[in-house]
């Protein structure tokens, strides 16, 4: 990824820095096809199907799933640990309770404790969510999450990064977003400073249940209010009017932003203002409710009669979750917007841990922000009031400081936040300005 250096941001200082286009992530499209042919020859991948069968079932793929990662570990000379996490999980969809496992394949960074987090679920179903038995393909649902995954690890571990970066295919995402729940509680289990969590759950997809291609575009969901946060905290952000602004809003918008850096990917995000799909949950709900910042990627348009079906014809329409209804080279370009976006916030410093603003009853605002080990500079952004993108911003060297004053910008007719960057300009995402910080 080919990423402008500070010294040139600081010398253009405008808001939206350019990318050469030869530098995105090439993501495979006959690979991607090959992960999915692969998935989908284990028959059905039902949680509750057999963990023992070495052709057929949960077991099996999950059990092929750690042998990519492990191959991926030797090419680039041992740099992923692969772990296997589980539990048993109870609930009506599992009523004789099932050991939900998860593969993860983790790739330490420097700075160890900090980790982004991508996944897609292993697990598929037909239209009977109990029926373990017949076929159940998931070729996008999820097997093109999964094989984003692997393609994504394989682009990633060619080049050592800042943070720690977790390959997630998770299970029994059908039965109650069991492995999403499973991997977000070994993450505090574990201490890690989560920055962000890539779900990507039916990525493989243009047509939709009309007829209706949407090659262009992928959508991005994300909450505004933390599920993690108690009324007081809702409150006080409701307060500062940050109810647009919270981190995982805030890396929804570092997709948008990757998106833009890299115009050779070919797609634009459409950045969702609600956790999920309209009723609708994913792998990254847990994490949300632990508050861990987690967007999803989604499919600009989708086929329901592709997802959660039995194989079969009538009058003339097709049913089922099969291969053909896929677009690989659109898969490949979510991929690249997946490892784009994970380059940048895995090189880039931590975000500011609070960003403070000040300027009642004056013409001018003063920003503050806690210092970031390791940054070089720090981004202020600003917007007005009434817009949803940041559409002013200055770079601040870190040796100028840790406060900026904006003569002229009215602190109650705009919003305001602070993202930190290192010295090849990779950057953070952007931490909401509140209440004032003691200088």
């Amino acid at each position: 990824m080919l990423r402008h250096t500070l010294a040139a941001a600081l010398l253009l200082a405008t808001p939206t820095i350019a990318v050469a286009s030869d530098e995105t992530p090439a993501a495979d499209p006959a690979r991607l096809k090959m992960l999915v042919e692969k998935l989908v020859s284990f028959g059905t991948r039902h949680t509750l199907s057999s963990t023992t069968d070495p052709k057929r079932g949960i077991g099996a793929a999950r059990n092929w799933g750690a042998a990519e990662f492990a191959r991926l570990s030797k090419a680039c000379g041992g740099c992923l640990t692969v772990e296997r996490i589980s539990d048993r999980f109870e609930g009506p969809r599992a009523p004789d309770g099932v050991i939900v496992e998860d593969v993860l394949a983790i790739q330490k960074g420097s700075d160890p404790d900090r980790v982004i987090m991508i996944a897609g679920h292993i697990d598929s179903r037909v239209t009977d969510v109990m029926n373990i038995t017949a076929d159940a393909p998931g070729a996008n649902d999820d097997g093109s999450g999964t094989a984003l995954v692997l393609e994504a690890a394989r682009l990633l571990s060619q080049h050592q990064h800042r943070a720690t970066i977790v390959y997630a295919l998770l299970s029994g995402e059908e039965q109650g977003l069991w492995g999403g729940k499973l991997l977000a509680r070994h993450a505090k289990e574990k201490g890690w400073q989560v920055v962000a969590m890539l779900n990507n759950d039916i990525v493989g997809n243009t047509r939709g249940t009309d007829g209706t291609v949407v090659d262009n575009r992928v959508r991005v969901f994300s909450e505004g209010i933390r599920a993690s946060e108690d009324l007081a905290a809702q409150l006080a952000r409701r307060g500062i009017g940050g109810e647009d602004d919270g981190p995982s809003r805030a890396l929804a918008k570092a997709a948008v932003r990757a998106a833009e850096r890299h115009p050779a990917i070919g797609l634009e995000v459409l950045a969702v203002r609600r956790p999920d799909r309209f009723r609708r949950g994913g792998d990254h709900s847990p994490s949300l409710e632990l508050g861990y910042p987690a967007i999803r990627f989604t499919v600009g348009i989708e086929n329901y009669d592709r997802q959660h079906q039995d194989l079969r014809t009538e009058n003339g329409r097709t049913y089922g979750d099969t291969v053909d209804a896929m677009d690989f080279p659109y898969l490949a370009r979510v991929t690249a917007l997946n490892a784009a976006l994970i380059t940048e916030l895995a090189d880039a410093p931590p975000a500011p841990a609070q960003v403070g603003i000040d300027g009642a009853l004056s013409a001018n605002t003063m920003v503050r922000w806690t210092p970031v080990d390791g940054a070089a500079a720090y981004r202020v952004y600003w917007r007005r009031g009434d817009r949803r993108d940041w559409s002013d911003s200055r770079l601040v060297p870190a040796t100028a400081g840790t406060e900026l004053n904006l003569p002229g910008v009215v602190v109650d007719d705009n919003f305001f936040g602070v993202s930190a960057l290192s010295e090849d300009g990779s950057e953070s995402i952007v931490t909401f300005g509140g209440l004032p910080l003691v200088p």
